[in-house]
């Protein structure tokens, strides 16, 4: 069971950090720090569901390690990836497979509405720079990223609304 109160303290948080996201395309370091001080109280006030054990760090780590790989492709932000391990600090190991499916969903839905929407805006250009084979220019109106702490919110709500029979008080 997950805790009405970590559910709304997480959805609220990622309402602050989707909304200073989307407006500086900026995550501050500060969220980590949160985080990370928040999973030590819940490891003190529950300590059942939050266990520290190499299995609850899996998840959290793998995203740090492949966002950080993202970020040096410029594919992610760095804020993004350090943003999401922290998060998942916040997540009971039970419920982090199930949050990563969503997130998953969230990410291939966004990112298929975003690319349409690209497509269709700039489908002129495109097909100028395909008629030219013009590789580089097609890169640039495909090469944009977009900020992903409104995917992290749209999948945590996902969750829960899904989910809600897990949640408790």
């Amino acid at each position: 069971m997950l805790p009405w109160v970590v559910y709304i303290f997480i959805s609220i948080q990622l309402l602050f950090v989707a909304y200073i996201d989307f407006k500086t395309q900026k995550i501050s370091n500060i969220w980590m720090l949160v985080n990370s001080i928040f999973f030590i109280v819940l490891c003190l006030l529950f300590p059942n569901l939050y266990i520290v054990n190499f299995q609850a760090f899996i998840i959290p780590f793998a995203f740090l390690f492949v966002g950080f790989a993202l970020f040096l492709m410029n594919i992610m932000g760095g804020g993004d990836s350090k943003y999401l391990s922290s998060l998942y600090l916040l997540v009971p190991l039970k419920f982090q497979e199930a949050t990563f499916i969503y997130l998953l969903y969230a990410t291939i839905l966004v990112g298929s509405i975003l690319l349409l929407v690209n497509i269709l805006k700039n489908f002129d250009t495109i097909v100028l720079h395909l008629k030219m084979r013009d590789i580089t220019g097609i890169k640039k109106i495909f090469g944009k990223k977009f900020t992903y702490a409104p995917v992290i919110f749209i999948a945590w709500m996902w969750f829960g609304w899904q989910n809600y029979k897990f949640l408790t008080f």
